[in-house]
């Protein structure tokens, strides 16, 4: 067991005897961030207690295992702009790390994150057993010691890429000494297609549930490669005339099977160049699709070209975007 992990492992054995859920902490959003413009919720706490993984309303944001929130970036870019991590509720600051590379798995073997799964992060205790963890820091960004008392709204650190970790986010964990506590469903009960709401969660200003977005759109040259979507830089704000094809891209995660991306190119005129309706096949927690067509014979016609998309879900619409290019003469 790391130092890190064990700092827990103590505040959990100290606070056995206590009653479950005594004086819980009012949460603050632990990101500096707008939820649903440059930030979402990739995954909550699992709440299949059998193998698979689900979230609290049934949903699939989660995997087995999965431990707690995470609050997730639209890009690399956004993170590189620089997104600080805040303290959810006031506390003690009683571990924290800070030193590893923001490599995340893709730059880093996994054998070698051991124990470090977390990355560079942050323990604040908050009195009776209550303790909040923030995980995958940006190297060098800690801003806290040890022993520090620490007000709601603290900035802790920057959102990283550090430990395991496939996309910039905080992961942020709640506990109630050993135990593992979601604070979208303080009792552990789940409602299958319903979130109970804010009499069962520990949200100062209660977080809505969104079973899945739209994250960026935008249009480019030719079908972007999925890194350039990721890292910020495939949306184009111009283009010209002769480019070899002109085609929109819809960035989205929770995507589930069954669920309908609707793609819609617009001219300067009004007119629609590309309306095609793309079908999921699997669920999966990130995902990007497009369509365009190739370049007519004397070129595209100058001025505002738009995107709109779509996520269908059930015959609804789930999400909506829309974006613009323009097209030079």
């Amino acid at each position: 067991m790391t130092r890190f992990a064990a700092i827990l492992a103590t505040a959990a054995l100290a606070t056995l005897a206590a009653p479950a859920l005594a004086r819980e902490p009012l949460l603050g959003l632990p990101i500096a961030c707008t939820l649903g413009e440059d930030c979402f919720i990739q995954h909550h706490v699992d709440a299949d207690p059998g193998p698979g993984g689900a979230d609290f309303t049934c949903g699939t944001l989660s995997y087995d295992g999965h431990g707690g929130t995470d609050f997730a970036l639209n890009s690399l870019a956004a993170m590189a702009a620089g997104v600080d991590v805040i303290a959810a509720a006031p506390g003690v600051v009683r571990a924290l790390r800070d030193g590893m590379p923001d490599a995340g798995l893709a730059g880093t073997p996994p054998d070698t994150l051991d124990g470090q799964e977390c990355g560079n992060g942050v323990v604040i205790d908050h009195g009776d057993g209550w303790s909040t963890q923030y995980c995958h820091l940006s190297m060098g960004s800690v801003t806290v010691a040890v022993g520090q008392r620490v007000a709601m709204g603290r900035v802790l650190g920057q959102v990283g890429l550090s430990g395991v970790t496939e996309f910039p986010h905080l992961h942020f964990a709640l506990r109630d000494g050993d135990r593992e506590v979601d604070p979208f469903n303080t009792d552990g009960i789940v409602t299958c297609g319903a979130d109970d709401g804010p009499d069962d969660d520990m949200w100062k200003d209660p977080l809505p549930y969104v079973p899945g977005g739209l994250i960026a759109v935008g249009m480019a040259q030719e079908v972007p490669a999925y890194d350039a979507i990721k890292a910020g830089t495939a949306a184009r704000a111009t283009m010209p005339a002769d480019a070899a094809a002109l085609v929109g891209w819809a960035y989205l995660f929770g995507g589930r099977a069954g669920d309908v991306v609707a793609i819609s190119l617009q001219a300067p005129d009004g007119s629609t160049l590309v309306s095609r309706e793309i079908t999921l096949e699997e669920t999966q927690a990130q995902l990007f699709r497009a369509a365009g067509r190739k370049r007519p014979e004397g070129g595209w016609t100058p001025g505002g070209w738009s995107i709109v998309v779509e996520l269908r879900r059930g015959g609804a619409v789930l999400d909506m975007m829309s974006g613009r290019v323009t097209v030079d003469d």
